[in-house]
């Protein structure tokens, strides 16, 4: 049943389903947290899923391009995290220091949407907020 709504996921982004992308797709959608690239190939390495961390980043990538998963960048770093679009809408908080991600529960938008809806006709379909600062271990040692 769980690849079933994985390849569900994949023929609704006009995309095939390979044992790449199902891989890929399993580890995020198990996750609780988002998953940088190398994360994700870990973990792939371990699990004895034979992939190059290029085709990791490949794959991501034309899973964020069909709006599969979401990319969040990290402030002062090169490396992205990614996660399913499909889980539970939320934002972060994401330590500058020690680059620990906490999710945030709930969403402080909604209400805000809806006045932007109102106030200039615009039909909102999504937004992303990352909020960047030190978490509470760091916020001694800045």
């Amino acid at each position: 049943m769980e690849s079933m709504n994985l390849n569900d996921l994949l023929r609704n982004g006009n995309l095939k389903s390979t044992r790449h992308r199902i891989a890929i797709l399993k580890i995020l959608k198990e996750s609780k947290l988002p998953l940088s690239a190398e994360d994700i190939f870990i973990r792939l390495r371990k699990d004895n899923v034979v992939i190059s961390l290029s085709t990791v980043y490949r794959v991501l990538e034309i899973l964020h391009d069909k709006e599969i998963v979401v990319r969040v960048s990290i402030p002062d770093d090169s490396r992205a995290v990614y996660e399913l679009c499909g889980n539970e809408h939320h934002h972060h908080l994401l330590c500058i220091k020690c680059r620990k991600i906490l999710p945030v529960e709930g969403c402080p938008l909604e209400e805000y949407e809806k006045l932007l809806e109102d106030r200039f006709g615009f039909t909102v379909k999504g937004h992303s907020l990352e909020v960047y600062g030190y978490c509470e271990s760091c916020a001694g040692i800045k």
